[in-house]
């Protein structure tokens, strides 16, 4: 495939150019500061900005998009129109763990232990897939991790789950940015989940 990953310079977009490099699919990684993202032999690199005209011509022509950006640090509504402007119907979004359900009804980021410092990021999440969920024209997914995702191993191991927020046997919610690509790219070779959010964790 051709993939345009959007934020790749960050922690989990990195991560998800180098996963996709590794199978060998066509990778347009897009920065704001694209000297922080090393170009290889399947990886190209441009510099991109949501809030630029051009936009939607740096994804255009691809097979899927990929969008690692920080919810809080991005328009949602410009963001969605510049893939749908760019005729790019697969599109694949790095979520977060605050809107999934710990209980019927009860997300992650109402209970009390959830930390303020990230309830701004999470909002924005919310309300970037709801408006996901309103955009009846593209082919999204919404990829939420585990609560704690960090630089770690690539195991290939890990579990899939929907809207249900997951824990292993000691009661931890984790992931590795590394697996989390893993199960992003399945997704995007596999096609399992369509205009739905799905989770990973260990």
């Amino acid at each position: 495939m051709k993939v345009a990953v959007i934020g790749a310079s960050g922690r989990g977009g990195s991560r998800i150019v180098a996963e996709l490099a590794h199978r060998g699919h066509q990778v347009t990684a897009i920065a704001r500061h694209p000297e922080k993202v090393e170009a290889g032999p399947r990886i190209t690199v441009r510099r991109g900005d949501l809030n630029e005209v051009g936009f939607p011509g740096l994804i255009a022509g691809h097979d899927a998009v990929v969008s690692a950006v920080r919810f809080a640090d991005s328009d949602p509504d410009v963001l969605i129109d510049a893939v749908r402007k760019s005729g790019v119907e697969r599109y694949a979004v790095m979520g977060g763990a605050g809107s999934l359900e710990v209980a019927p009804g009860v997300r992650l980021l109402d209970t009390p232990q959830f930390p303020d410092a990230a309830k701004a990021e999470a909002m924005a999440g919310v309300v970037f897939l709801d408006k996901l969920k309103a955009a009846k024209d593209l082919d999204w997914v919404f990829l939420s991790p585990a609560a704690l995702i960090a630089f770690g191993e690539r195991t290939g191991q890990f579990r899939l789950g929907k809207d249900q927020f997951m824990t292993d046997a000691s009661g931890k919610s984790t992931i590795s940015f590394e697996d989390y690509a893993v199960a992003m790219v399945d997704e995007l070779e596999q096609h399992k989940h369509s205009r739905e959010r799905f989770a990973v964790a260990y």
